[in-house]
């Protein structure tokens, strides 16, 4: 699926759409230039399912984590982890319970630590400067 968006709140909108057709146990790999649209993807799809606050990006964080109407959410920023095995260090394991839905940005750091049956969601610039190509494949789309 391709979507193309011409704002931020288009791309909000599309990480909405999103939303609302996974479940619980979803994850979803992003990748995408820096500044490209993707935590803005993201706090679009945790308003989407009910999440009310502030959504930024976990850059120094690593993880910020959102309880929603659905479920817990985890948001995660790969882009300072250059090393996979650093991960099980900060219990990424125990991230995949079933009960919580895992955004990955920065996802290509990680990719071997990634499942097979992950939702992948790459964000490209479009020709003018605030359109965005956003590409979603994979997974179990419900």
């Amino acid at each position: 699926m391709q979507i193309l968006t011409h704002n931020v709140t288009e791309t909000e909108q599309a990480g909405g759409q999103l939303a609302s057709r996974l479940s619980p146990g979803a994850v979803v790999a992003f990748t995408g230039d820096l500044g490209a649209g993707k935590t803005a993807f993201c706090r679009g799809f945790l308003h989407a399912l009910g999440y009310t606050g502030r959504v930024t990006s976990p850059t120094f964080a690593i993880v910020n984590e959102y309880e929603t109407e659905l479920c817990r959410v985890c948001h995660f920023d790969m882009y300072r982890i250059l090393d996979e095995d650093a991960l099980y260090d900060i219990g990424w394991d125990d991230y995949f319970d079933g009960d919580t839905i895992l955004l990955v940005e920065w996802s290509e750091n990680v990719s071997g630590a990634m499942p097979e049956d992950c939702i992948t969601v790459d964000i490209r610039r479009g020709e003018a400067e605030d359109v965005r190509i956003i590409t979603i494949k994979g997974g179990e789309l419900h």
